[in-house]
């Protein structure tokens, strides 16, 4: 439980949050999670089961996985997240991230590669490769070939 790795009751939750500083959004995030139904909780459940069952069935078939890192180039440090992306409006701050939710729900193995330079803001961007559970070996040989064999090899960009 969330709650006790942060040294409180669940009911405690959002109270400790606020007295430890944590970010507006986070809070918001804790506070709409409070809301969810048992059903909501169930379904939630069964779609990260149904997802796993899939990625379980395409590795039968791969060795690796790969998605982009990102769905938008790096930005300004000053902006807290991107408000919308390719004109679709983010309705909370962890949407302009949502491509990492597929592998962080599978608890896979996972890493970034650098994947090249942006054509116009010439900012980097990778894809994150990720592998079956217990693949973390063979995860890290491919990443250990494509530095070696990678023409981002020598740049700022090199893993």
């Amino acid at each position: 439980h969330y709650a006790k790795k942060i040294g409180c009751d669940a009911d405690e939750v959002v109270p400790t949050l606020k007295a430890r500083g944590a970010k507006a959004e986070a809070i918001w995030e804790c506070e709409r999670g409070e809301c969810l139904t048992r059903q909501q909780l169930e379904r939630a459940v069964e779609t990260v089961n149904d997802w796993s069952v899939c990625a379980d069935s395409m590795f039968q078939s791969y060795d690796f996985l790969a998605l982009p890192s990102s769905q938008v180039y790096p930005f300004d440090a000053s902006m807290d997240w991107p408000k919308s992306i390719a004109g679709k409006k983010m309705d909370t701050y962890h949407r302009w991230m949502n491509v990492m939710v597929p592998v962080t729900l599978l608890g896979a193995p996972c890493l970034t590669i650098p994947a090249g330079m942006g054509s116009t803001n010439r900012l980097p961007m990778g894809i994150q490769v990720f592998a079956h559970k217990g693949k973390d070996a063979q995860l890290l040989q491919l990443a250990r070939w494509y530095y070696r064999n990678s023409v981002m090899k020598g740049t700022d960009l090199a893993v």
